[in-house]
């Protein structure tokens, strides 16, 4: 039996919340085209016959520019401490000189698996350029090509993965799926149509704070408040004549409804709460500060 934990790290919009939905198989995380899409340290468990393994997914490396910003550079650094892998993912298109720069502040003196994604959209010989660069690279203990939207590599990937665990037994039972609550996946899931249905910065301004989950035989009641930090932000949140929230309630109830297998009644607010991205007291109660 193998076991152990492994912590996905890399640059915004690297699809390392992708990757970890394909390689647990299920949504775990919210996904959108936008970056800095990921704000939590989010846990999910794959176990097998023999192994189990428990992902981090961690929010993309930035330079903090708010207290939040600097709770989600925590949450990278708190998943590299307790990781015995640790997967630098990236962008098969990214500057692998900028990648170097980052790996060496973040990880000085550990060697890690550089997992390079999207290698679907390149050419063979960018692919030569890559494997040139990290060749002889103290820092790299694997090189490994994928494409998590299209799938390519990652059984290759998830069995040399488990080579490298461990031994040890399973830390959690074997048809848990992660250690988090439902409430926080379903705020997640509603913070996710913000990414589609509203454009620009507001996505990044929002939080969403579950005020009502209650679990009845036929439904569950939930009900949400949408965060800004503006009160212009609430009128574009509403919408004319409340559409905007119409439409974001919809397709966060099908969303939630289909996470929860279960139907769902869903009531949304929006609430202003001025400065929450800074605001230490607003950053504990939306769940960003223990």
């Amino acid at each position: 039996m193998r076991s152990g934990f492994i912590n996905i790290m890399g640059r915004p919009n690297a699809g390392k919340s992708t990757l970890l939905n394909a390689l647990v198989g299920e949504k775990m995380a919210i996904v959108s085209p936008k970056v800095q899409t990921t704000r939590h340290r989010i846990r999910a468990i794959l176990s097998g016959k023999d192994y189990q393994i428990v992902f981090s997914d961690t929010p993309g490396i930035i330079q903090p520019e708010y207290k939040l910003h600097e709770r989600m550079m925590h949450a990278v650094r708190s998943g590299i401490s307790d990781a015995d892998i640790c997967l630098f993912l990236l962008d098969a298109r990214d500057d692998l000189a900028l990648i170097e720069n980052w790996i060496s502040e973040l990880l000085p003196s550990q060697s890690i698996w550089i997992v390079v994604n999207k290698v679907d959209i390149i050419h063979e010989q960018r692919k030569q350029e890559i494997s040139a660069f990290f060749q002889g690279k103290p820092y790299v203990k694997q090189l490994t090509f994928i494409s998590a939207a299209k799938q390519m590599g990652l059984d290759k990937l998830l069995s040399e993965l488990i080579d490298h665990l461990p031994e040890g037994s399973a830390y959690f039972p074997e048809d848990a799926l992660t250690d988090m609550p439902t409430r926080f996946f379903v705020s997640e899931l509603i913070r996710e149509q913000t990414y589609f249905l509203y454009e620009e910065e507001l996505p990044y301004q929002i939080a969403v704070a579950i005020t009502k989950f209650e679990e009845k035989e036929q439904i569950t009641a939930i009900a949400a408040d949408i965060i800004v930090h503006r009160e212009s932000q609430k009128g574009i949140i509403l919408g004319a004549g409340g559409s905007m929230i119409k439409k974001l309630g919809m397709a966060s109830r099908v969303s939630i409804e289909k996470f929860l297998d279960k139907k769902v009644y869903l009531e949304l607010f929006v609430k202003v709460r001025a400065n929450w991205r800074n605001n230490e007291t607003f950053l504990r109660e939306y769940g960003y500060l223990q």
